[in-house]
């Protein structure tokens, strides 16, 4: 599995990554837990079931973005943010993207 050295993670590949709200709710459940998580843990996002294909790509699209880091243990897909290494290198923006999703959602529900 391709997982970017962080000085080779580009800020294009971020905003890409966390411009879908699936792919950034994935990610703050992630970077939030105390643990790895499996991919089974996402099938199903903010309410809606979520096909294993479409989540194969969405953990893809994390992981090639520098964002997460998976590691394969037996049949499972265990996840762990990489929020550390980001905030070094693009200190604030991570925290500035899932802030503006969380602005919009409130805005969306009121």
């Amino acid at each position: 599995m391709f997982h970017p050295p962080i000085e080779a993670v580009r800020l294009e590949a971020i905003l890409h990554a966390l411009s879908d709200p699936v792919r950034v709710q994935i990610f703050q459940e992630i970077a939030g837990a105390d643990c790895a998580l499996t991919c089974g843990t996402f099938s199903k996002v903010n309410g809606r079931v979520i096909p294993k294909s479409s989540l194969s790509q969405h953990f893809k699209v994390l992981r090639e973005a520098g964002l997460i880091r998976s590691e394969r243990q037996g049949v499972e897909m265990h996840n762990t943010s990489r929020c550390t290494e980001v905030q070094e290198r693009f200190p604030g923006l991570v925290a500035a993207i899932i802030n503006a999703h969380s602005i919009e959602a409130n805005e969306a529900a009121a």
